[in-house]
């Protein structure tokens, strides 16, 4: 089955999770599609298996505090950063929920993670106005970059350039094996006026990168040139969220929560917007993001709930 307009529009809650008590705060995909993982303020990590829509597992975090949780390239370990005592990022152990690594060095509050799609290493964006580059296997950071403002990044899905959005005005790009020379390009968006940038994403064709803001707009710009392709607006965001926007794993659509509990889909290239979603979402839904793998959404908010496409509502 392929994603098409009508098919988006057929999707429907096929199960809901209510294990957190506090806000589901970051979401992440295992490579396979096979495993999702949810952190939250309520200190809990939670594994779900997407295959047979169960929970899997849980593993409390009370002692640091957890947020910005990824998959590494192993299902059976993740980093995230910590919301107490430092701000240092800690890699994490599933299997027998023990840090296998802490990689010290950020001075204030971690506000971007990613992890390379090709090797075993992760970038960090902190309020310390820093970028750093980790390898999975040194508590040592591999590199700085200090910049001009606070900081979000995203690895190209070759993992060769990583981009850098700085102070909600500008995309830097650097390439990974010379990043220390700088950038080798550097785009100039209009100043966002109203909101901040909270989040980047690269498409999958590396082709166009996704700001997602803390307002009631998303942008998609042009990977190579910085252009602005398209502006997605009509869902709500009156409490300065950083609501996340995801595209769906061919690029045609892009996702994103809302304050009013529902899932808002636009297509990537018209802009035009397809549908919202209601998905009974009790609070504003700040985590949305499609199975690489599967025909599957998963979106959060205190409750994490499972979508598939209605059958009944599909053409024959």
């Amino acid at each position: 089955m392929k994603l098409a307009d009508q098919v988006v529009r057929s999707f429907r809650v096929a199960k809901v999770f209510r294990e957190n008590t506090d806000k589901i705060n970051a979401i992440d995909f295992s490579a396979n599609g096979e495993h999702l993982i949810s952190c939250s303020e309520d200190d809990q990590i939670v594994i779900y298996d997407c295959d047979k829509g169960t929970q899997t597992r849980t593993v409390n975090s009370k002692k640091y505090g957890v947020d910005l949780i990824h998959f590494t390239h192993s299902q059976n370990t993740a980093i995230h950063s910590s919301t107490k005592v430092d701000d240092a990022i800690r890699y994490l152990s599933l299997h027998d929920n023990k840090y296998l690594r802490y990689f010290p060095g950020h001075t204030k509050k971690v506000i971007s993670l990613c992890i390379s799609p090709v090797e075993d290493s992760f970038l960090s964006g902190s309020m310390d106005k820093t970028l750093r580059l980790w390898d999975l296997r040194s508590p040592n950071c591999q590199g700085v970059m200090h910049l001009s403002g606070r900081p979000i990044a995203a690895y190209d899905p070759e993992g060769l350039i990583f981009a850098a959005g700085v102070n909600s005005e500008s995309i830097k790009l650097y390439d990974l094996r010379s990043f220390d020379k700088g950038p080798f390009v550097t785009f100039k968006l209009n100043q966002e006026r109203e909101c901040e940038w909270t989040g980047l994403k690269f498409s999958r064709d590396g082709k166009t990168i996704l700001i997602s803001t803390d307002g009631q707009f998303i942008r998609l710009v042009d990977a190579f040139h910085g252009t602005p392709l398209q502006t997605f607006t009509g869902h709500s965001n009156n409490k300065k969220l950083p609501i996340e926007a995801s595209y769906s794993p061919d690029s045609q659509f892009i996702f994103a929560g809302s304050v009013d509990g529902r899932v808002h889909v636009w297509n990537a290239d018209t802009g035009y917007k397809i549908c919202a979603l209601n998905g009974d979402h009790p609070s504003a839904v700040q985590c949305v993001q499609f199975n690489p793998k599967y025909m599957m959404l998963a979106s959060a908010c205190t409750n994490m709930a499972f979508w598939l496409p209605n059958p009944e509502e599909l053409p024959q």
